[in-house]
């Protein structure tokens, strides 16, 4: 049955306007659309698409497989990258009396632990965020073309945004199974006074005091944190890359240079991530304060904090996650460039819904 979806969302020029554009050595790039697929607004797209070569066939194993490696590298590397900023903002939201904003934190820390102290956490950061990456960009490609399989052509439009939400939340559910126990860890390194400072000592030391619960007892909480962050991060680009296209870049998608096409990437992953920050921040601070406190709960969490607790340290997210955002879209978009895979424009109306929508006028 799944592959019957693949089939049909494969002929669905909604998500997959090249078509069957493979990729092969040779230096012809076929493109073929069924007789009856008309859409004359793209031909600009379509005769760009046929004149390029692609290392896959869009929706094909290899195309999630590589998606998934843009998407490790895209997450992996950019959140060891802001380690420091990142360890700053979780002892902000465990330990306000003691940290009392992002300055002040900078500098207790590398009086404490000097600037070494900053990169605490780099490695399950790398390790962990890396998986995550990886099934949440190749689970949401796949999971996109699955879902627009099921709901057509037409829907696929008309609904797109509910599409890219539900997309990205089934990804972001594999997605946090892989990165909770890398999370445990990194927590508790950064934030709990006397813990180890290395990833080799502090995952054995966490499964002997808790065994495996150790390593998911924040695993509820992380998903709401993670899955409305990721609905967010997916939806909210999507449709910023549509409208930017509409309405702020003064030529088509398809006359745009692929460095203009990955400044438009970055933009709407900036935007994104500003959202994101502000949609996922409490559950952000549970989680920290979680993974710091043994024997606590997200109920007796949420009841020590209060209200305004949850949003400590929420002006470093903003920062960090806008920053951090914008450059996952951007290096997962070059990876998809470098990698030479098919990247469909933003979607337009099908062609024969246009036609029933004048009809009913």
């Amino acid at each position: 049955m799944i592959e019957n979806l693949f089939d049909a969302a494969k002929q669905n020029p909604f998500f997959n306007p090249f078509q069957v554009a493979k990729c092969s050595s040779s230096n012809n790039a076929e493109l073929s659309l069924p007789k009856s697929t008309v859409i004359p607004s793209r031909n600009i797209a379509f005769a760009a698409a046929a004149t390029e070569q692609y290392s896959c066939e869009y929706g094909s194993m290899k195309y999630y497989a590589l998606c998934g490696l843009g998407g490790a590298i895209s997450c992996g590397f950019t959140h060891t990258a802001v380690v420091p900023l990142d360890l700053v903002k979780c002892r902000l939201q465990v330990n306000p009396d003691k940290y009392k904003n992002i300055f002040n934190g900078f500098r207790v820390t590398v009086k404490e632990d000097g600037a070494r102290g900053l990169a605490k956490g780099w490695a399950p950061t790398f390790i962990g965020y890396s998986m995550q990456g990886l099934c949440k960009f190749g689970f949401y490609e796949l999971f996109k073309v699955v879902y627009s399989g099921m709901l057509g052509e037409e829907n696929s439009y008309l609904w797109r945004t509910s599409l890219y939400l539900a997309a990205s939340a089934s990804a972001e559910f594999f997605a946090d199974i892989a990165l909770s126990p890398m999370e445990a860890v990194k927590v508790r390194i950064q934030t709990m006074p006397g813990f180890v400072s290395t990833l080799r000592e502090g995952a054995p030391i966490i499964y002997q005091q808790e065994g495996l619960n150790g390593f998911y007892k924040s695993l509820v909480p992380l998903w709401m944190r993670q899955i409305p962050y990721t609905m967010m991060k997916f939806a909210c680009f999507e449709r910023t890359v549509e409208l930017l296209y509409k309405y702020a870049v003064p030529k088509p998608r398809a006359e745009c240079t692929k460095g203009e096409q990955l400044v438009v990437t970055f933009t709407a992953g900036y935007i994104a991530g500003v959202f994101c920050a502000i949609v996922s921040h409490p559950a952000d601070t549970v989680v920290s304060k979680l993974n710091q406190k043994k024997g606590a709960t997200a109920s007796s969490v949420v009841k020590e904090l209060g209200f305004a607790g949850l949003w400590k340290g929420l002006t470093a997210r903003i920062i960090m996650i806008g920053t951090l955002t914008a450059a996952q879209w951007f290096i997962y978009d070059a990876v998809k460039v470098g990698f030479g895979l098919p990247r469909p424009p933003p979607p337009e109306m099908p062609e024969s819904l246009r036609k029933k929508l004048e009809k009913s006028h």
